[in-house]
C-alpha cells in the first residue's frame, strides 16, 4: 500500500474536484484528505492530497489528471521519499544546530546530505555529527568563481532542496535560476522592512517594538522571494542591539524550522509571488 501526496495546481473551473476524483477512484486510490483553494483574484484553483493504494505507474496517474483538467495544469504525485537537502552557512550556528539536531534525531523530515560555508567556524560541530563540510572560500574570488565551486559540490549530490541557514553572500541569479523554487532562506526581520545587513541595528535606531523573521524563497530580488513563515515578537524599551539579537535568534529558528517542516510534507505552492499553504 503506498501512501502518497498529490498536488494540483490550474486555473479554475467548474468540476475539478469531480473530474481529480474520478481519476483517483478509477486509479483504485482512497483519498483521507484534501485541501482545496480558489484564488479568485488571479482564478486559480489549487489542491493538496493525501491518498492511499497500490499505485505502480506514478507518471501515467499525472498523465491522467493532466488529461482531465485544463490547459497550464501543474500535477506532482510525491511517495514518501525523504527529501534530500544542502545547507549553506557562514558562521552563525543556530539555525544550523537546530536543523542538524532534528536530522540527528530523525524529525527534520529530510536528510542533510552536506553543509557548504565559507568560513570554517562550524565544521567541527558539523562533523560531529557525521555530515559532510565542505569549505568553500569566498575572498580573492570573484561570484562566478565562488558560486563555480559551490555548484561542483552541490552536483555530487541528489537534492532537493537547499537551505540558507544565515549564509551571509548574495546569490546570483544566474544560480538561483540553476535551483529555482529550491532555494529557502532565513531573513532576520519582518519583511519587507529592514531588508539587508544589520537589521537589529536598524530596528534599534527606529526604536521598534516589534521584531520578527521571515522565512522565503530566494528569488533574484534580494529578501523579496515568496514568503512561507513569518513570526514576531514584542520588545520594549530595555532591549538593546545584544538582546534584540538573542530575541531574533530564537525566532529565526522557529521560523526557519517551521517553513522548512511545511515544505518537507509538501504543503507549500508558490503562486506567482505568493505561496499557498495547506497547514
Amino acid at each position: 500500500m503506498n501512501e502518497l501526496t498529490i498536488l494540483i495546481s490550474c486555473p479554475d473551473q467548474v468540476g475539478l474536484v469531480t473530474n481529480i476524483t474520478s481519476v483517483l477512484a478509477a486509479h483504485q486510490l482512497n483519498i483521507i484528505a484534501m485541501r482545496e483553494f480558489v484564488d479568485e483574484a488571479n482564478k486559480a484553483f489549487f489542491t493538496r492530497i493525501a491518498c492511499t493504494g497500490n499505485l505502480e505507474n506514478k507518471i501515467r496517474l499525472e498523465q491522467k489528471l493532466l488529461e482531465s483538467l485544463p490547459p497550464e495544469a501543474e500535477v506532482k504525485v510525491i511517495g514518501q521519499q525523504e527529501k534530500q537537502i544542502a545547507v549553506l552557512v557562514t558562521k552563525e550556528y543556530h539555525c544550523l544546530a537546530e536543523i542538524l539536531i532534528k536530522n540527528q534525531f530523525k524529525t527534520l523530515g529530510a536528510n542533510v546530505k552536506c553543509v557548504i560555508g565559507n568560513y570554517e567556524s562550524l565544521r567541527d560541530f558539523t562533523e560531529k555529527l557525521g555530515i559532510p563540510y565542505f569549505y568553500v572560500d569566498h575572498n580573492g574570488k570573484d561570484k562566478t568563481q565562488f558560486e563555480k565551486e559551490i555548484k561542483a559540490i552541490l552536483n555530487q549530490f541528489d537534492l532537493n532542496y537547499l537551505v540558507l541557514a544565515k549564509f551571509m553572500r548574495i546569490l546570483s541569479a544566474e544560480f538561483v535560476k540553476d535551483y529555482e523554487g529550491k532555494v529557502i532562506n532565513i531573513h532576520h526581520s519582518f519583511l519587507p522592512a529592514f531588508i539587508g545587513a544589520n537589521p537589529y541595528r536598524q530596528a534599534f535606531e527606529r526604536g521598534v517594538k516589534i521584531i520578527g523573521a521571515t522565512a522565503h524563497f530566494v528569488t533574484d530580488h534580494l529578501d523579496e522571494g515568496p514568503i512561507i513563515t513569518q513570526h514576531t515578537t514584542h520588545i520594549d524599551h530595555n532591549f538593546g542591539v545584544k538582546e534584540m539579537v538573542r530575541a531574533g535568534k530564537e525566532i529565526e529558528k522557529k521560523v526557519l524550522l517551521e517553513a522548512l517542516e511545511l515544505i518537507f510534507e509538501d504543503r507549500v505552492f508558490v503562486s506567482g509571488n505568493k505561496t499557498v499553504i495547506f497547514k
